[in-house]
């Protein structure tokens, strides 16, 4: 299936180039996020808006289809937020008709939300959504939510960490894995902090995570509150903060480590065929957005490795929003997680489930379970 619409976008005060892409309407709506990172292509950003709409057939969404929009400029730049002004101010009509953007690698919700906020809108909305009381209630209720924190962390920057935790969880359980399995990260932004600290929680061993500078290890377990306490807003760690037997080693060296688990939560095609072939661990989840290219995929289902597609492992932040602006669960921080938990572990169990009784690769089996339709063609 091809993508529904794909817009490109140059920006006319720096070299930035950007792109929208929806690529399925459910109901005339659709939605996802905005990274913002020099290696960002088109290509990339249709594979996202791709792995969207299966998300949303994974979240039980019955109202959301899949977009995704990606600029290519350096998220650290003293004018980010200015590009990215211009960027969604150029997506407006879309932006305002339906096409919901949130947040993703590079950029904040709340940096998004004021420029929505100038032009009169708080959630993007179909005309239909714009009049329906449970959806506009669900908005207020969802703005709620956002201020709202579970274990110090803002509820935006966990949903989808924890869900990834969930689900590592439930499929190590169906390996019938170890206790105190040992766990290597890459990325330690929301994501990769927030599963970090919920898999410490459920007694697994983090000894290593990977960051844009660095790589650190310890045998015994990192400390992942400290870590996340000393981490600044680009999620990347302070080695000041570092126990003196921490290891630290270049962060290319992630995949090198002695592992059982491995979860990729930044950068797309993180592991590839120039690197794969490294891996010890027995289960990948891919907490990031398709972290794994083609060439590195053959290596892994060639060593028969498990493996949790991204699509099923990172729907806590699209399930969050659908379960609450459409009134689904009760807009309760710990009613959102647990719903969050209910479903990824659902998901990954029917996933196993079917992939062993028909000896198929997990990634096969949930491309097949979670296919997204094409976009309606109802009134909005």
């Amino acid at each position: 299936m091809k993508p529904y619409l794909v817009v490109d976008w140059n920006d006319t005060e720096t070299d930035a180039k950007g792109w929208l892409v929806v690529y399925n309407l459910k109901n005339g709506y659709s939605g996802g996020g905005t990274r913002m990172h020099p290696s960002v292509t088109r290509d990339e950003v249709i594979r996202l808006a791709e792995a969207m709409a299966y998300k949303y057939v994974a979240a039980e969404s019955e109202t959301t289809g899949g977009c995704k929009a990606g600029i290519a400029y350096d998220f650290k730049a003293s004018d980010a937020s200015d590009v990215l002004r211009r960027f969604l101010v150029a997506m407006m009509p879309y932006i305002d008709n339906g096409v919901s953007l949130g947040n993703d690698l590079g950029t904040k919700y709340e940096d998004i939300l004021d420029v929505f906020d100038d032009y009169g809108i708080d959630i993007p909305l179909t005309k239909s959504m714009k009049e329906d009381p449970v959806v506009l209630k669900g908005i207020k209720d969802y703005d709620t939510l956002l201020t709202k924190r579970i274990d110090g962390l803002l509820m935006n920057d966990i949903v989808t960490g924890y869900g990834a935790a969930f689900a590592t969880d439930e499929a190590w359980k169906f390996k019938q894995g170890k206790a105190d399995a040992k766990v290597v990260i890459q990325g330690f932004g929301c994501v990769g902090a927030s599963c970090a600290l919920k898999l410490h929680e459920l007694g697994y061993k983090v000894t290593g995570i990977a960051d844009a500078n660095m790589l650190v290890t310890c045998e015994d377990g990192l400390d992942i509150p400290k870590l996340i306490e000393y981490k600044n807003e680009y999620g990347e760690m302070d080695q000041d903060s570092f126990e003196e037997h921490y290891i630290v080693r270049s962060n290319l060296e992630w995949l090198e480590v002695d592992s059982d688990i491995i979860i990729p939560c930044a950068l797309e095609d993180a592991i590839h065929e120039g690197n794969a072939y490294k891996i010890n661990a027995s289960l990948i989840v891919e907490a990031a957005n398709i972290p794994v290219s083609d060439g590195g995929d053959a290596i892994i289902r060639e060593k028969g490795i498990d493996i949790i597609n991204d699509f099923v492992v990172n729907l806590g932040s699209v399930r969050a929003y659908d379960a609450v602006v459409f009134g689904l669960v009760d807009p309760s921080p710990q009613a959102v997680v647990n719903d969050i938990e209910d479903l990824c572990r659902k998901n990954v169990r029917h996933l196993f489930t079917k992939a062993k009784e028909e000896n198929r690769y997990q990634r096969e089996v949930a491309n097949e379970l979670f296919k997204p339709e094409p976009s309606d063609q109802i009134e909005y």
